[in-house]
């Protein structure tokens, strides 16, 4: 009689495993649905219009200015956010920030979250927030694992457009833009700042997924649980063979990662440091320096470890490992979704290690 209880028991293992896999792709296939991309298309973008700084109730709005703008492209257009700060402008123009929101995000929920604009006004940076449409993609993601677009079309060559117009339009120092995000926000980063390195001086990655893989909804699933193994060292050799005749500048990058991240697997900050190792000509191996921050120390409650790799007297790749985290940036706004206090302060950690980098 124990066989078949054992069968029994079998079976219904695997009927559990089966529906569990299903749910995944069902989630993973409503975040990521595969819509059409729209080129963009040479038009004079309208003049954003002044809006009141965002902030939640209780917070005290930033206090430059809140810029709301629309990017024109073939059959639609790109929204857009720009935060000015309320400085005297420097001679060479304000630095500028490209963030990039999360799915299910907006671009004012991402600034809210992340309370970059009160960051930005405390060190002299100017932030742009683009917004991805929700009739490019239905949950706003950006799709970083799009083939075309991780070799510099679809929506890199429209982002890359709409930070020339920003450029034109304002004095931004185009010798210090930076690209930043969150998720599939910082698989995008990631995308632009390698497709655009003569424009972008370096990034900065929190919980994102390793550059070059994908390719499809379900590679994306299989990227964001388990990482590219293989193929990470094998997009990079891409990159670079297809870079040959105009090789990269070196590209400084910040990865930052929760250790409880279940969206978006550590394993993917471990590949995304050995792909930026690979693209700045260090061989893999230890950091030239690590910090480790226990709990309580800076104001934050999560443990952290900070790993260098530094050439010369330069921090070329910076690694950001915390305890306890989950997918959500760290220091922000709990009052929005994928945004957790504990800390450290991922926002000022960002502006700090942009401050140390010019193109």
């Amino acid at each position: 009689m124990a066989k078949p209880v054992r069968k029994t028991r079998l079976l219904r293992s695997l009927t559990r495993a089966a529906k569990a896999q299903r749910s995944m792709l069902t989630t993973l296939l409503d975040v990521y649905a595969p819509t059409p991309t729209k080129p963009a298309r040479k038009a004079a973008p309208r003049k954003p219009a002044t809006r009141p700084s965002v902030a939640r109730p209780g917070l005290v709005p930033a206090t430059g200015k809140w810029l709301a703008g629309r990017f024109p492209l073939a059959a639609t257009s790109m929204q857009y956010w720009l935060y000015l700060p309320d400085h005297e402008q420097p001679r060479d123009g304000w630095p500028l920030v490209v963030m990039l929101h999360g799915c299910h995000q907006s671009a004012t929920q991402f600034a809210q979250g992340t309370r970059m604009n009160h960051v930005a006004e405390a060190k002299g940076f100017a932030v742009l927030y683009p917004q991805q449409s929700v009739t490019a993609q239905a949950q706003r993601c950006w799709r970083w694992y799009d083939r075309a677009t991780q070799e510099g079309g679809g929506e890199t060559e429209v982002l890359a457009s709409l930070i020339g117009s920003v450029c034109e339009q304002y004095p931004i120092d185009r010798r210090r833009i930076y690209a930043c995000g969150l998720s599939a926000g910082a698989g995008m980063a990631a995308i632009l700042a390698l497709n655009h390195p003569e424009r972008i001086a370096a990034v900065a990655l929190h919980s994102g997924p390793v550059f070059g893989a994908g390719h499809s909804p379900i590679g994306a699933l299989h990227v964001m649980r388990h990482g590219a193994a293989a193929h990470a060292d094998a997009a990079i050799s891409g990159l670079l063979l297809r870079r040959a005749a105009t090789p990269l500048p070196p590209m400084p990058a910040l990865l930052v990662q929760g250790e409880d991240d279940k969206v978006v697997d550590p394993v993917n900050q471990r590949q995304l440091a050995r792909q930026w190792l690979q693209l700045n000509g260090l061989p893999a191996g230890p950091a030239t320096r690590v910090a480790l921050k226990p709990a309580g120390r800076g104001g934050s409650r999560n443990a952290h470890e900070i790993h260098d790799y530094v050439v010369g007297r330069k921090v070329v790749l910076r690694v950001v490992r915390i305890a306890g985290l989950g997918h959500a940036w760290s220091g922000g706004d709990p009052a929005h979704a994928f945004n957790a206090k504990a800390g450290p302060d991922a926002s000022r950690m960002v502006l700090e290690f942009f401050g140390r980098h010019r193109r």
